[in-house]
């Protein structure tokens, strides 16, 4: 996720492969298969620059795999959660400031692919270190403008 091509990400996900976590992102990187996860790797970059995890556990039990990393990075560009119907929820503008947060990541294999993923994110513990929450009215004014200037781009929906 933070620096494979797509040729990596084809070498391990399969065809059919998905994750359970994408309904928050953009429609359009909510695809299935390696490219699914390419794109949706390309948007978190495309927001955090030097995204990196670091893997402190890795446990594998028949076709199930679960990692235990710490997700790293500089918030740069702006992040823009999605509802799962496809909707723009917010959109936090750049902060500059860096975070580290624990996830754990599971993976169903299938023939020595990932066919499936799902993940346990600090989603509250990253807003608190990129200063989203709690918000000042400075950076909620700084979102809404944010919010409307992607309505326009998006054509008001996506």
């Amino acid at each position: 996720m933070a620096s494979g091509s797509r040729a990596d990400f084809d070498a391990v996900i399969a065809p059919h492969g998905f994750t359970r976590t994408r309904l928050a992102a953009p429609p359009s990187v909510r695809g299935d298969g390696p490219g699914g996860f390419h794109d949706l790797a390309l948007w978190l970059r495309a927001t955090f620059e030097g995204l990196s995890y670091e893997i402190h556990h890795a446990v594998a039990d028949g076709d199930l795999v679960t990692v235990n990393s710490t997700m790293s990075g500089r918030h740069t560009g702006p992040f823009t959660p999605y509802t799962e119907d496809g909707e723009l929820d917010a959109v936090f503008p750049p902060t500059g400031k860096t975070f580290a947060i624990t996830q754990s990541h599971w993976f169903r294999m299938d023939n020595g692919l990932i066919a499936e993923h799902w993940a346990n994110r600090d989603d509250l513990g990253m807003a608190k270190q990129l200063g989203w929450v709690p918000s000042t009215p400075a950076y909620l004014i700084r979102m809404a403008r944010a919010k409307r200037r992607a309505l326009r781009t998006i054509g008001g929906k996506r």
